[in-house]
């Protein structure tokens, strides 16, 4: 197994790691934004008002966004071990 072909598998399994968080961690942006520039606009300054609303929308992405996040891991995992031999070739 070569240096190059060890770097390939490193680059591809980090960019499928962005690319599966994404969804969900921009959700978590969007609403936590949200909820800070509706704190900001009514003067309220309740540290635990941004955890329910996030939760709530976290696990909603989970469930839209789950099944294609896990079908990608899927397909890597798959492809990775397909060709597993040709990584035992020197």
């Amino acid at each position: 197994m070569t240096v190059d072909a060890v770097s390939e598998m490193a680059r591809e399994a980090l960019f499928l790691i962005i690319q599966v968080s994404l969804p969900v961690l921009l959700v978590s942006l969007i609403i936590g934004l949200i909820i800070s520039i509706f704190q900001t606009v009514t003067s309220i300054q309740e540290q635990t008002l941004t955890f329910v609303p996030k939760i709530i929308c976290v696990f909603s992405a989970l469930v839209i966004f789950g099944p294609w996040m896990m079908n990608s891991i899927v397909e890597y995992m798959v492809r990775l071990w397909s060709s597993f031999s040709v990584y035992l070739h020197r």
